[in-house]
């Protein structure tokens, strides 16, 4: 097995570790697959994984974080890591979704190499929670029990019939912990009918999702309830490989591994649950609406974000990342323009949008999975224009970044610096453009284009040719491993 760096010196403390798995089809058409809502900055100017990485930075009480994500997020994730000042995370690189108990088990192996007695906090990234000094604190009082071997879940007291959430009914008091209950029972997202019933008997919480654990009896749980888990994972993990800054599990035994909740798995099978009447806000953001309810409204009920302009209309959430979005004489509604789809919906039925993606997924839309804007590991380009034998491209290189040494069987291409500046690799020449300089690089040739500057380089890229298509990349030679 690998040890990180990141995991030494962390007894004492406890391990975070963020689960950054999931594609957030409900907040379609801005969360997708290649740029699912934990990427976004949906709520203030940072994105749900800086702040979720921020709310666990203490050093005196937790360590460096683990964060289980899907390979093709890692160097966005990394570097949204580093711009908030977390430069040492552990990022353990899933080949495959398989739901959150391979995911915590894998980190909880991970965390046991250096201690055995280790205590890691399961945490999804996609949550959303404002006071980080309540939510410490409410960790903080859920550890004794971590230590004496409970798997310790975070409830809150609901605030309304939520249908959306998952809910858990607390048991008996801890005679030695007195603000922690027994966990009685679970109740996976109820009718509304259901939920009412719940709420009136005052002894269920909406379950958060995060869980603080000792990662010894984790260990042995999953290993007497889900023995294909564990062996999944151990090979997993024993055959990993490091990749840059990223610990990459060996694909195929990770692909064997079932996929199930941590709840279905252990949680709600284990008598060794047990849960924090948390006191911390917290909201799941799991669709526009709650989007629309958290956030500040005009005078007429409405939540305008981007390019919009609203009249006579209202109680809508309204985001234009795309085109400009008007919107006159509505009422209740949900628009969300990005650059190549417009989502409009009711409020009262967004909690359907994931089967718009079902729909386009079967169809084989780009738009289901795909972003316009593509993140790279140098940057990220976005598609402008697209013809018969002809594609318009702008690239964003970051400071100090390159491209891989490359050439194309079948389009050559022209680059317009818009700003900064670039060194071009043009078969044995290596050339300076500036501002508004331009260069032709011919089908065959050898290229690399590199940001050698303290400021993003832009440039506009004019493909043509008989194939335009992404696979069209031999590299020769590339310093993210991509060879």
């Amino acid at each position: 097995m690998h040890k990180d760096k990141s995991m030494t010196n962390a007894r004492g403390r406890i391990i975070p570790v963020l689960l950054s798995g999931g594609t957030g089809s409900r907040l379609w058409p801005m969360s997708r697959e290649t740029c699912p809502k934990q990427l976004l900055s949906l709520l203030g100017e940072r994105t749900l994984l800086q702040q979720t990485a921020l709310r666990v930075s203490d050093p005196l009480l937790f360590t460096d974080p683990v964060v289980i994500a899907n390979a093709e997020h890692r160097f966005v994730i990394g570097e949204q890591l580093r711009a908030v000042g977390i430069s040492n995370p552990t990022i353990v690189l899933e080949p495959f979704g398989r739901n959150t108990a391979p995911a915590v088990t894998t980190a909880a192996l991970l965390a046991s190499q250096d201690d055995p007695d280790a205590m890691i906090l399961a945490m999804p990234v996609d949550h959303w929670v404002s006071d980080h000094a309540t939510f410490r604190s409410a960790v903080a009082s859920g550890l004794p029990a971590a230590r004496r071997g409970r798997f310790v879940l975070f409830g809150l007291r609901p605030t309304a019939p939520a249908t959306g959430f998952g809910y858990i009914r607390m048991g008996e008091q801890s005679a030695s912990l007195s603000d922690i209950r027994d966990v009685a029972g679970f109740v996976e997202k109820p009718d509304l009918a259901m939920v009412e019933r719940l709420l009136a008997c005052n002894e269920h919480l909406w379950n958060s999702g995060i869980f603080l654990l000792p990662v010894r009896q984790f260990i042995d749980e999953i290993a007497e309830r889900e023995p294909e888990i564990m062996s999944a994972c151990r090979k997993a993990l024993a055959g990993a490989t490091r990749d840059l800054d990223f610990l990459r599990l060996e694909e195929s035994s990770f692909e064997a591994c079932p996929s199930i909740s941590v709840d279905y798995a252990v949680m709600e099978k284990t008598e060794r649950a047990v849960v924090v009447s948390a006191a911390f806000d917290w909201s799941d953001i799991g669709s526009w609406s709650t989007l629309w309810t958290m956030s500040e409204k005009d005078e007429s009920g409405n939540v305008v974000v981007g390019d919009a302009v609203m009249e006579d209309a209202s109680n809508c959430y309204v985001r234009g990342d795309g085109p400009l979005v008007a919107a006159l004489g509505v009422d209740d509604l949900v628009i969300a323009a990005s650059s190549d789809v417009v989502l409009v919906t009711t409020r009262d039925r967004d909690q359907d949008v994931g089967k718009l993606v079902e729909r386009l997924k079967a169809n084989g839309h780009r738009s289901a999975t795909q972003t316009q804007s593509v993140h790279r590991p140098w940057g990220y380009y976005q598609s402008i224009h697209s013809g018969e034998r002809f594609q318009v491209k702008r690239i964003t290189v970051n400071p100090g970044a390159k491209l891989s040494l490359q050439k194309h069987f079948h389009r050559a291409e022209h680059w317009v610096v818009v700003n900064g500046t670039a060194i071009v690799t043009r078969d044995d020449e290596e050339i300076l453009l500036r501002e508004n300089e331009s260069i032709f690089v011919p089908l065959g040739c050898t290229h690399r284009l590199e940001n050698p500057g303290k400021v993003p380089l832009n440039l506009i890229e004019v493909q043509s040719g008989t194939y335009l298509g992404e696979d069209d990349i031999v590299r020769v030679h590339d310093i993210y491993q991509r060879v």
